[in-house]
């Protein structure tokens, strides 16, 4: 089924609700959202919508020109297999249905970072550039960070089970760790101080750290949460870096 909203499009891959939005005045890029475990995409809006400071920047990204999509990519899928693969689906289906280049950019917040780590490792080639927002990285270290939260534990030990298929007490030992593939893609971590339930030294510091042996375009930027309005403008100038790539 899709409908047609202005520039929004809403369309669903297995049964997961899409949307893209095309600018008025495209600049010949598409920019992939992929939100945090509260990021959803229905029938006819989605978070990047009704969340004021989100829409924001989506406003902002559309006029500097890029055409954005995003999927509900199963709701809090904590980085799962077929989350990934519905990625890559809605990637193939927007460079098919959009005058876009073939390289794209992605924008990763908090657990929709995990996505977007293993697409680094199965389609780099695809990728041009990646900012990821207080992401998530490593989904293991983040169980164990939770022990000490009983009610964050159990709800997440449930979010992951149902996820990856796994029977509950399976989780702690089949869960993931660290997604890490050797790639040259620049990525670009905002770390927003306080407000992430993700911390620095579990993700963004541990993956800038075995990156630096492979990779020197990863970097971090530690940034107060009142700058924040700034977040868009700064990663649209991050990815006109790259605009000239082949």
């Amino acid at each position: 089924m899709e409908t047609m909203a202005g520039q929004r499009r809403f369309f669903q891959l297995d049964e997961q609700w899409c949307i893209v939005h095309v600018p008025e005045r495209p600049n010949g890029f598409a920019l992939f959202l992929m939100g945090d475990g509260d990021h959803f995409v229905n029938e006819q809006t989605s978070f990047w919508l009704e969340h004021p400071r989100r829409r924001q920047w989506l406003d902002e990204w559309l006029e500097q020109g890029y055409t954005v999509f995003s999927s509900h990519l199963y709701g809090r899928h904590w980085g799962s297999p077929k989350a990934v693969r519905l990625a890559r689906q809605l990637i193939y289906s927007v460079l098919k249905s959009e005058i876009v280049n073939r390289r794209i950019y992605i924008v990763a917040e908090g657990m929709g970072a995990l996505v977007a780590l293993q697409l680094l490792g199965v389609m780099p080639r695809q990728i041009r550039a990646v900012a990821m927002l207080n992401p998530c990285l490593d989904v293991r270290a983040q169980l164990e960070h939770e022990r000490g939260h009983p009610f964050v534990y159990r709800r997440m030990v449930k979010e992951i089970a149902l996820a990856y298929g796994l029977k509950e007490e399976e989780v702690p030992e089949g869960v993931p760790s660290l997604f890490l593939s050797p790639h040259d893609v620049p990525v670009m971590i905002w770390q927003l101080a306080g407000v992430s339930e993700y911390p620095s030294a579990l993700h963004s510091r541990k993956y800038e750290q075995w990156m630096k042996t492979t990779n020197h375009r990863v970097r971090i930027v530690y940034q107060l949460p009142e700058k924040r309005r700034q977040l868009a403008w700064q990663i649209g100038q991050f990815f006109r870096q790259y605009n000239e790539l082949p």
